[in-house]
């Protein structure tokens, strides 16, 4: 399993993960409430300079990892664009990629145990009702561990396509990526049982 943490350790880094959760939320909120195309506009190249503080390794890192947005980008212009809306299409675009992006800059400045123990402050009220919030925790860092593993294997089965097949990439590829998907969950399974399970 891989972090997503940054390479490059930042002052962000040393802030309260639930600080800058609640920082991101009241972002996000900005984000929904306003409209008009030139403040997000201001929003993202505010964010893009967020990026680029730390350095060229950092902004470089960011971007990559924002790389799959440019589809749905796409997609979304492209219904804009046939129709003859284009603006609202820019708008929710550059809302996209600004909330986005500020939720990857929390996860990159931010510790996985810093996060989880943001969240488990967050579950306390609930364990009230009965809920095991461990369970919680253990799913969220799972996810966010196992999230751009899947990402990479999925990328060299579709190199390993490529490399042997004339047909372009297509649907076949769903099944070997579903039993890597459930190899890896019942690797994780029998390291949690060997452990003590839950």
């Amino acid at each position: 399993m891989i972090s997503l943490t940054s390479p490059v350790e930042t002052r962000a880094h040393g802030w309260p993960a639930g600080a800058k959760l609640a920082a991101l939320c009241a972002a996000t909120v900005v984000l929904f409430a306003t409209k008009a195309l030139l403040w997000h506009g201001v929003f993202l190249a505010l964010t893009l300079g967020l990026y680029a503080l730390p350095g060229a390794l950092f902004l470089r890192t960011g971007i990559v990892r924002l790389r799959p947005l440019w589809i749905f980008a796409a997609v979304i212009l492209l219904w804009h664009l046939v129709t003859a809306d284009l603006r609202a299409g820019l708008v929710i675009v550059m809302r996209m990629m600004t909330a986005v992006a500020l939720a990857n800059l929390v996860t990159m400045t931010t510790r996985l145990s810093d996060m989880m123990g943001a969240v488990r402050w967050l579950l306390t009220p609930f364990r009230a009702f009965g809920l095991r919030t461990d369970l919680v925790e253990l799913a969220m860092a799972l996810v966010i561990r196992f999230t751009p593993v899947l990402a990479e294997k999925g990328r060299m089965l579709a190199l390993a396509w490529r490399a042997r097949a004339v047909r372009r990439l297509g649907w076949r590829i769903i099944t070997p990526f579903a039993v890597l998907a459930i190899d890896d969950a019942e690797h994780v399974a029998d390291a949690l049982r060997a452990r003590g399970g839950l």
